[in-house]
């Protein structure tokens, strides 16, 4: 069992900041993969950024590129997600995620494991 507890989000202005913390803890020997989704009200779960254990490059959704950072202390087993330049689309409930082998990172589908979810609010 693999339990993943987010935190650090809220309410910022546009342009803002915020960074969000993901907290991995239990048996991580099957996870190779980890990751952010969002999900705003009314909209499809879409992938953020994710990154691959093995080789801890990460990779981002077109639409946070060049503004988000995810990064990863593997000594803490936990995953940063550094969000610059914070647009109102970026408002949404933020999910961290970690999977075996096969998951996809754009949908969501086929991800085994998935934290409870911060929100985000980015006002105008």
């Amino acid at each position: 069992q693999v339990d993943l507890v987010e935190s650090g989000g809220g309410s910022v202005q546009v342009g803002g900041s915020l960074t969000l913390s993901c907290t991995i803890s239990g048996d991580l020997r099957s996870i190779s993969s980890m990751g952010w989704f969002r999900q705003a009200t009314g909209k499809e779960r879409e992938g953020v950024a994710n990154l691959y254990t093995n080789t801890g490059r990460p990779y981002y959704a077109n639409t946070v590129k060049g503004r988000f950072t995810l990064s990863r202390d593997s000594a803490k087993n936990i995953m940063t997600l550094q969000m610059n330049s914070l647009k109102p689309e970026d408002s949404a409930m933020y999910y961290c995620a970690a999977g075996e082998p096969g998951g996809d990172y754009v949908t969501g589908d086929g991800i085994a494991y998935w934290g409870k979810g911060t929100l985000v609010t980015i006002s105008p």
